[in-house]
């Protein structure tokens, strides 16, 4: 369930840090979060479907490294970032 041009280039245009700016980690983490948050839902649907399963892990513990990344270099973009994703750290 990837996503689709337009969700993507509304990612960038929301977390863009200038323009034309497609690679910062606000970024890259926006998108791993939306397409996690797609893959969750076709795991609820499928329960049994253990590939996607494993890669939903792989991608998050990636996101986990963006954001991991994030916090050493600086941590008042940190801390925005995932106050404006609601994620729980």
């Amino acid at each position: 369930m990837a996503l689709d041009v337009q969700e993507k280039a509304q990612i960038v245009a929301d977390y863009q840090q200038a323009v034309g700016d497609t690679g910062s980690p606000e970024v890259q983490v926006a998108n791993q979060t939306q397409n996690n948050n797609k893959q969750k839902e076709n795991i609820k649907d499928n329960g049994k479907d253990h590939h996607s399963r494993r890669g939903l892990i792989r991608m998050v513990n990636q996101r986990r490294k963006l954001l991991d990344y994030l916090k050493g270099k600086d941590l008042g973009r940190y801390q925005t970032l995932i106050g404006r994703l609601g994620l729980r750290r």
